[in-house]
């Protein structure tokens, strides 16, 4: 892994990394950039199991970027973030730590509330949010 100074340079290599391609408000091709074959078949797989396990962050991750990108793009997002743990566990020499299914509702509360508010007015109900009492 020393070859690819940061996960960036490693996933660009892969050819799972995202791009931008916008100009004067026109968007250009949104296909994946060429890279290593082998290993993005490999990593394809890798996302299509990782994002059916339960209660895992990929599959949390998979699931946030399906409702907005679609089922294609947020595979390939789920392969750029398994290549980045990988890198980031073979350069430091550390074990895999699961994040978890509810990281990003732990992970920033406010913010979950903020979307379940929006969600309950967009179907015309008021939300009241109150703390449970502790027994």
């Amino acid at each position: 892994m020393t070859r690819f100074p940061s996960a960036k340079h490693l996933a660009s290599w892969t050819g799972v990394c995202p791009g931008h391609h916008e100009s004067a408000g026109r968007a250009k091709s949104t296909k994946v950039r060429p890279g290593n074959c082998y290993l993005k078949g490999a990593l394809g797989l890798a996302a299509f199991g990782a994002s059916r396990i339960k209660d895992t962050f990929l599959q949390a991750r998979y699931r946030r970027l399906t409702s907005r990108r679609g089922q294609m793009r947020a595979l390939v997002a789920v392969e750029h973030s398994i290549l980045s743990t990988v890198w980031h566990m073979l350069t430091q020499d550390t074990r895999f730590h699961d994040l978890g299914g509810d990281y990003y509702t732990t992970h920033n509360p406010e913010r979950a509330l903020r979307r379940i508010t929006r969600q309950a007015n967009a179907l015309g109900l008021t939300v009241r949010f109150e703390p449970i009492e502790a027994a």
